[in-house]
């Protein structure tokens, strides 16, 4: 009996820590930062290639905290100097783990999620202070406000952008069963209109905005997402630049 205890538990310590701890872990291809296929990135060097594509989700079960981090495609850097170890990016991070939802977005993305697909709570990877995100969200998220995140601090170390958050403010249940989505966009300080620290996607890129869009507000303000970019090209806009159908994207598992 006592050999097959210690079998057993070799057997588990062999385990991937995933498995053990109920961690996540979620890769994306490389190359994809074009939203819809036909993005750009702005003008001005502070946009390095690879800033916002996105190559690996994770989340880390800490016990009664998690870790939320976003990996792109390149060495994250601080030219705006907000202390936090990078600068122009911003990371949405949807997570569907109980019935009913959300299948409207922050405002600023341009962005719906199927009715299958609702998600529960977003954490929001931003270089600003939390104060900030917080106070930009009651303001412009309306209902949704309440299940939108920001971690008392988040960091930028080599590719990695990571917060941390109360286990509980996620929701129940194993985060190894749960949906997650990664919207990647980017730190907008003096963001237009209701948009939620967005920045824009215009037809002609600019020194500070993508470019491929439209001039209007009804394409995906979303340069990568975790999985087929197909999802973000069925959008259409009206005659005058108002919104017809907006991109429908879904949830992935891990």
């Amino acid at each position: 009996m006592r050999g097959m205890k210690t079998l057993v538990l070799i057997a588990l310590l062999a385990l991937p820590a995933a498995v053990l701890a109920g961690d996540v872990k979620i890769s994306d291809p490389k190359g994809d930062d074009f939203g819809p296929g036909e993005y750009v990135y702005p003008t001005d060097a502070v946009y390095v290639a690879g800033s916002f594509d996105v190559t690996k989700f994770e989340l880390k079960d800490k016990g009664d905290k998690a870790e939320i981090a976003v990996t792109v495609g390149s060495k994250l850097e601080d030219p705006w100097r907000m202390g936090n170890g990078f600068s122009v990016q911003m990371a949405f991070v949807f997570i569907d783990n109980a019935e009913g939802g959300f299948t409207t977005c922050p405002p600023g993305l341009n962005l719906a999620f199927a009715e299958d697909s609702a998600w529960d709570v977003c954490v929001v990877l931003s270089p600003q202070p939390m104060s900030r995100v917080r106070q930009e969200a009651d303001a412009k998220a309306g209902a949704m406000a309440s299940s939108i995140i920001a971690p008392t601090r988040v960091k930028g170390k080599r590719s990695t952008i990571s917060g941390t958050v109360d286990m509980a403010d996620l929701g129940e249940g194993d985060p190894a069963t749960w949906k997650y989505q990664v919207v990647m966009q980017s730190n907008e300080g003096f963001p237009d209109g209701q948009d939620l620290l967005t920045r824009k996607v215009n037809e002609f890129e600019g020194q500070h905005r993508f470019g491929g869009g439209t001039d209007f507000d009804c394409d995906p303000h979303a340069i990568d997402i975790l999985g087929d970019h197909a999802q973000l090209k069925a959008y259409e806009c009206n005659e005058d630049g108002t919104t017809k159908t907006l991109a429908v994207v879904g949830l992935e598992k891990p």
